[in-house]
């Protein structure tokens, strides 16, 4: 039984649980309860579960009863075990089963699946394949947007954490990056030198079941991982060391229910959560460290104190490149995002603390490129790790050429590329006039370089910079579903009226 074979009868479960009108979300959270039981007593870890309280004693607990039984062995776990990571899993427990019948054809139909064709190693991309599925039913539900595999594993290739350093991700949700950056790392050393000088990892998630899963599934993959329930933006992450490496993808929308007060160290604080993230994140890597962060347009636009923003990320971390993502490869439509590669200080000097962005690198993977969503899937999720993987994800590939192997973005790079079809794309002629003494070949590059003081003076510090021209976007049949309008729509009214907040509170500041 192959292990995709596995994944599927184990998500064909959740058909027993429809009527009581879950959600795949639900059901992946409610595994996890229930799935650490079993692959415990299946890998040899069931000596850290309490007896009387282990997979054994709830299949052969009879029906009746049965669902009493469980709540009682969530909260005993939840609340005795002495690891501190499954006391954690367990934490908060609550079921969305409703009826003994149901929850017993779970638990029976687990226990006919042939767990040792899994292997013992495999349990952990097991469970990362579950995750992928409820992504794929999730849309936006408590403003989380799952970062698609591929884009995962370019990010990861591009960065290349490494033995010793220590690897965080703010806005963990189920774990992606980490666990990513551990199997790349696991990817070039051997077992002996791994366990000499393992890398750490550090989290913060904000939802507890999404959290539960983050656990499980970083415990599944051997994970030396502290993950920290809480808010990123708040103080709850003083215990975060200063990190070697920053990969995030951190929830779209602006600060939910600000009734707790923002860290006093963002040093401008907005009510764009994006920008605080963006700020969370430059401050918290070390001189020299290196960070990836999936962020939306409006962060490369937005005005007042985005600007600040954008100037201090500049002077601080030398942001070396942007990628520019096509729409639809999240599951909210329309949501138009970018990824930011930075270093700590100045490619010449890691201690530097002002003007360190000389030259910023923008891949245009935006204009004319498919829609892409389940009948056309972003990149290749099972392209891996190994040195021939480089440059071969038939989307991101050549994206990965031209960043070079540097992870600090100081490999030798040309403008030319012109990868799918960009000779052929129209180009915006005002951004042209204001890059005199431009080749009008190079104009239609998807990939261009613009000077620090090019930025400053021509675009005002605005990192939105697109020279190439989507042949669809005047085009009246091809124009976006209304949602997608309303949704853009609905980001610029949050970034004017946020812009308008600083200013009527610099005003009240000055009374």
């Amino acid at each position: 039984m192959k292990q995709d074979t596995v994944i599927q009868k184990i998500w064909s479960l959740c058909n027993i649980l429809r009527g009581d009108g879950i959600t795949y979300y639900q059901y992946v959270s409610e595994l996890s309860y229930l799935l650490f039981l079993k692959i415990a007593q299946e890998n040899g870890s069931e000596k850290l579960i309490p007896k009387g309280y282990r997979w054994a004693d709830l299949e052969s607990h009879e029906e009746e009863g049965l669902l009493g039984f469980y709540q009682e062995m969530l909260t005993h776990l939840g609340a005795n075990v002495e690891n501190e990571v499954i006391r954690a899993i367990y934490a908060f427990p609550t079921t969305v089963f409703s009826h003994s019948e149901n929850l017993k054809a779970v638990i029976d139909s687990i226990s006919k699946i042939e767990w040792h064709q899994v292997g013992k190693d495999g349990f952990g991309d097991l469970y990362s394949g579950l995750i992928d599925k409820s992504a794929q039913d999730t849309r936006s539900g408590a403003g989380q947007y799952f970062t698609p595999r591929s884009l995962v594993n370019t990010i990861v290739r591009l960065t290349q954490p490494n033995l010793g350093e220590l690897i965080q991700d703010p806005a963990a949700g189920s774990g992606g990056f980490l666990v990513s950056a551990d199997s790349y790392i696991r990817s070039k050393y051997t077992r002996e030198k791994y366990k000499t000088n393992p890398p750490k990892y550090q989290g913060v998630e904000i939802e507890k079941n999404t959290r539960r899963i983050c656990l499980m599934n970083t415990f599944l993959h051997n994970l030396d991982a502290k993950i920290i329930y809480g808010d990123a933006l708040t103080d709850d992450v003083a215990e975060l060391d200063d990190a070697d490496v920053i990969l995030a993808n951190p929830p779209f929308g602006n600060k939910a229910g600000g009734q707790r007060p923002l860290r006093r160290d963002i040093p401008f604080p907005n009510t764009n959560k994006q920008l605080a993230f963006l700020q969370h994140i430059y401050l918290g890597l070390k001189a020299g460290g290196r960070a990836a962060v999936v962020l939306p347009d409006n962060v490369l636009f937005e005005s007042g104190s985005g600007t600040d923003v954008r100037r201090d990320l500049m002077n601080r971390c030398n942001l070396h490149t942007i990628l520019r993502l096509p729409t639809g490869i999240f599951y909210a439509q329309g949501v138009k995002t970018n990824v930011l590669f930075f270093t700590k200080g100045s490619a010449k000097n890691k201690y530097q603390q002002e003007n360190c962005t000389e030259n910023v690198w923008v891949y245009d993977l935006r204009t004319d490129m498919p829609n892409f969503g389940k009948r056309t899937p972003f990149g290749n999720s099972d392209i891996g790790f190994a040195a021939e993987d480089f440059g071969m994800d038939p989307h991101l590939g050549a994206f990965e050429k031209v960043f070079g192997e540097n992870p600090n973005g100081t490999s030798k790079r040309t403008e030319e590329e012109y990868s799918f079809g960009a000779k052929n794309i129209e180009v915006n002629k005002d951004i042209i006039e204001k890059t005199q003494g431009i080749d009008r070949q190079l104009a239609h590059s998807r990939w261009r370089c613009f000077s620090r003081e090019w930025i400053a003076k021509l675009k005002e510090d605005s990192l939105d910079i697109s020279w190439l021209k989507d042949k669809n976007s005047l085009d009246a049949a091809h124009f976006p579903e209304p949602e997608i309008l309303i949704r853009e729509a609905k980001e610029e009214l949050e970034a004017a009226l946020s812009t308008l907040e600083d200013l009527l509170s610099a005003l009240e500041g000055g009374n």
